[in-house]
């Protein structure tokens, strides 16, 4: 244990020590350039963490408030006065791409690269759906690369009924979690559901057309087979 000791302290004393005092100085002496120039030493903490938020951003996490009515009562639910803010994951959609049935994700407008949509994923590549108005055909087999998307309030949505079905390196990021207002916060839910023994008023009333599309649409989709 003495021996120990003894090599600690002269591989301490003989090269760690003088790094830690070489790290001690540079900070001091950091400090002190930088005391009387609040503006460069937010300039250099700028250009530390404004690469590493720009990465973040494009690459794992984004924050996005929800506009418009094509995804109600999921999003921006009539019960809210306000929008719904939610955390969007973009790992699963550029870095390691996986989409299920379900899955709600931010998309570009396959016609207009300036429109970013929210929508829902009905259909992944094999699945047979059967088209809306005004898409030209009765049905459509979805290609491989590509989902067919859909809002959850049809009649206010521009959805693949629209522009058909939409490559995946068209999805920008996958939603996960509302995190505003705070009486929303909790995960974005996969399926349009009601909490057990609701109140029956208006609101329930809406929930369940809500439920009674949700089995419309699904229902539309003939599942490839496995």
């Amino acid at each position: 244990m003495d021996t120990m000791k003894f090599l600690f302290r002269s591989v301490f004393k003989s090269g760690l020590k003088p790094r830690f005092q070489r790290l001690r100085r540079m900070h001091s002496a950091w400090t002190s350039f930088t005391s009387g120039r609040p503006a460069l030493r937010w300039s250099f903490i700028g250009v530390f963490w404004l690469p590493t938020a720009i990465v973040f951003t494009k690459y794992f996490a984004v924050v996005k408030q929800v506009s418009g009515p094509s995804m109600q009562p999921t999003l921006n639910p009539n019960s809210s006065p306000l929008r719904d803010v939610v955390i969007c994951d973009r790992y699963h959609a550029k870095v390691e791409p996986h989409y299920e049935r379900g899955d709600i994700v931010t998309v570009w407008s396959p016609s207009d690269p300036q429109k970013l949509f929210i929508k829902r994923i009905i259909a992944t590549a094999g699945d047979t759906v059967k088209t809306l108005p005004p898409y030209p055909d009765l049905e459509v087999r979805i290609p491989e690369g590509h989902v067919w998307v859909e809002g959850d309030e049809r009649f206010n949505s521009d959805d693949s009924n629209i522009f058909g079905p939409v490559p995946i390196s068209l999805i920008d990021a996958k939603l996960l979690y509302i995190i505003f207002p705070i009486e929303r916060i909790g995960p974005v839910p996969a399926r349009i559901t009601v909490r057990e023994d609701p109140p029956r008023g208006r609101a329930w009333r809406h929930d369940m057309a809500a439920i009674e599309r949700q089995q419309w649409r699904e229902s539309r989709v003939t599942k490839r087979s496995e």
